[in-house]
């Protein structure tokens, strides 16, 4: 998927328009999964949450804008501080994102499960949203693109 693509939907980036701020466009400066960025990953399941979700008449646009602020750390996961954060970053970094996204901006409830959720199983409850479910699915397809990227030449994003 490409980034122009992304940001030439108008509709989509009216979902996500009001959360681009410094903070967000910082995640550009932490790896994720070796070969992209935690906002390059964070767009991508954003734009395919907005997608499937707008096919399958569900809230897209909370899709959208969760699936932004899914991954809202501002840490390199190879440095986690078990001490600061707690023993396990898989389980814990949508607690973490959650309280990131709740302090920075206004967040439904949907919006809330998918961050909470979207690491499931490792975070042991299943989203309570179809959207929640659509952002677990996407989350983890996004991830093995990005790791089967790290054997390209070129990144798809």
């Amino acid at each position: 998927m490409k980034i122009d693509k992304i940001l030439n939907d108008r509709k989509y980036i009216e979902c996500i328009y009001e959360l681009i701020n410094d903070k967000i466009l910082s995640l550009e400066n932490f790896s994720h999964h070796k070969k992209t960025t935690r906002l390059r990953h964070s767009l991508k399941v954003s734009y395919l949450n907005y997608r499937i979700c707008t096919f399958l008449k569900l809230d897209a646009r909370s899709a959208a804008r969760a699936g932004l602020l899914h991954d809202l750390f501002f840490y390199e996961t190879k440095t986690y501080n078990k001490k600061l954060y707690g023993k396990n970053h898989f389980r814990q970094h949508p607690k973490t994102a959650l309280q990131n996204a709740v302090s920075m901006f206004e967040i439904n409830q949907t919006e809330q499960d998918i961050i909470l959720h979207h690491m499931w199983p490792a975070t042991i409850s299943l989203p309570q949203s179809p959207e929640g479910i659509v952002t677990m699915l996407v989350d983890k397809y996004c991830t093995l693109t990005d790791i089967f990227d790290m054997f390209k030449k070129n990144s798809r994003l």
